[in-house]
């Protein structure tokens, strides 16, 4: 088992590389050269910057039982198909129960977008986000 996190824009990377090292589970990043990471213990991979770039790489290194964060519905359902679990920043599990709905959300979102509509960006992050988040990986380390 190891930690893959989908990096770009990721606000729980220091939360998540931690919980890793708790559990002795290695523990990657993966983002494109618009973002830096050097943590100590923690692989970094590095790609050009480009769209889903970064996604397309994770997709090619997850294994079966491996754990990914990500808030990108679409490489959460390629690493489902994967047989690895996936969660979000704010402690969602992705899992075949919720992601076809959540794809849908997002194509629906998208088409709005395009007719014009503004949609409400997502609010503040607060600390009860963090909780969850921790909550909900921990109980995968602990399932996997």
């Amino acid at each position: 088992m190891r930690l893959l996190i989908d990096a770009d824009g990721c606000p729980v990377v220091r939360l998540a590389t931690d919980c890793a090292r708790r559990h002795g589970i290695p523990a990657m990043l993966v983002c494109d050269t618009a973002h830096w990471f050097e943590l100590p213990g923690v692989e970094t991979i590095t790609v050009a910057k480009g769209a889903d770039s970064a996604d397309f790489r994770l997709v090619n290194l997850v294994q079966p039982g491996d754990i990914v964060v990500t808030q990108d519905y679409g490489l959460a359902a390629m690493c489902l198909s994967r047989r690895a679990a996936a969660l979000d920043q704010n402690g969602r599990i992705y899992s075949e129960d919720n992601i076809d709905s959540l794809l849908l959300a997002r194509h629906t979102a998208r088409k709005l977008r395009s007719a014009g509509v503004r949609l409400k960006g997502p609010s503040r992050r607060t600390p009860a986000q963090d909780e969850a988040f921790l909550t909900a990986l921990e109980t995968l380390m602990s399932e996997c």
